[in-house]
């Protein structure tokens, strides 16, 4: 879902110079898109069906057990993408993290902030894997600042590299402004399952007794089970970018994956912030400790959290209002002779 957030002021900032975007992803991603870009033609992909399990423990086996039906995907991917290209008469491609989303016949760009791939004592082979797939295409297109400070730190940063690097600052399509505040507590869920939803049963235990109002954003598309609410709750399962823009500049605080296209959301509104990262996602806990040692915001781990967890943020000096600048001229890759 981060992934395809973060597409989404570049698709406006592609319409706004003159193309025209057609989307292609599958699942919830492809699901949010439409529903920010109804207008827009799309096509569905074979989905990675990537799914984590309920220990951190397992995460690496059962990824790794992913692998063969992840590379069948990326075929058949790459066959529809041929196709795609073929029958739209498509000038150029972007593609975030999506591996078969590639051609040698036009112009191929990949969007990531992991140019290393933190994987615990696999940390090397990953990164190897993920640069080889990078040095294909034309450019690689990094949401960041190149240099301090920056937000990425070693994910998004690499020496004595190969490929076409282009840093496009922050990345969000959000936009803060000045109202009233009307909630003293956000929480934004997010990521795959199980742990969505254990974060999910987690909070709503330990949030009953918070003292102020909370909005809780479930983060789901589908027609979900409601659940049921306490008194100083509002919940809702899914926020469009406007609502949900209007949610982040009206709360005072946040409770978060510390996912990196949240982190640059948070950057861009200048938000005071609490991370929950995903158990065993080692990209997140990364995140979460630099921020930590920055002293931007405060983490802890999903078991370990608790209501007086928040104590913490008195300490924080949150995040420092950031501009977001993307530079049009990026898209000159695409423009026919």
């Amino acid at each position: 879902m981060g992934h395809a957030t973060r597409c989404i002021p570049i698709i406006k900032a592609l319409i706004k110079v003159g193309f025209e975007p057609i989307l292609a992803s599958d699942g919830n991603a492809l699901k949010l898109l439409q529903k920010e870009f109804p207008f827009i033609k799309y096509y569905t992909l074979p989905t990675y069906n990537i799914q984590y399990s309920k220990s951190s423990k397992n995460l690496k086996f059962k990824l790794l057990l992913r692998v063969p039906s992840i590379l069948f995907a990326v075929k058949k991917e790459k066959k529809i993408v041929a196709q795609i290209i073929k029958k739209e008469n498509i000038s150029g491609l972007i593609s975030d993290n999506r591996f078969g989303v590639y051609s040698k016949e036009i112009p191929s760009v990949y969007i990531t902030h992991q140019l290393n791939v933190l994987s615990g004592n696999s940390t090397i082979l990953t990164s190897k894997i993920h640069q080889y797939i990078i040095a294909k295409y034309n450019e690689c297109w990094v949401p960041d600042t190149r240099y301090e400070p920056n937000f990425s730190g070693v994910l998004g940063h690499i020496e004595n590299n190969l490929f076409n690097l282009k840093y496009l600052g922050i990345l969000s399509r959000l936009k803060p402004y000045k109202t009233k505040i009307k909630y003293n507590l956000l929480v934004l869920l997010s990521g795959p399952e199980p742990q969505r939803t254990a974060l999910e049963n987690k909070l709503l235990i330990e949030l009953k007794s918070y003292n102020g109002k909370i909005l809780f954003v479930r983060g789901v598309l589908n027609n979900s089970k409601a659940i049921k609410e306490s008194i100083n709750f509002k919940v809702v399962n899914y926020l469009t970018t406007e609502a949900l823009e209007k949610a982040f500049n009206e709360s005072d605080l946040i409770i978060a994956r510390s996912g990196y296209s949240t982190i640059m959301d948070l950057a861009v509104l200048g938000k005071k912030a609490f991370f929950i990262p995903t158990q065993g996602q080692f990209e997140q806990e990364y995140l979460a400790e630099i921020l930590h040692k920055k002293r931007i915001s405060p983490f802890s781990s999903q078991q370990n959290f608790t209501i007086k967890s928040l104590d913490k943020l008195e300490n924080y000096k949150g995040f420092i209002p950031s501009k977001m600048n993307l530079n049009l001229k990026i898209f000159d890759l695409f423009k026919c002779e």
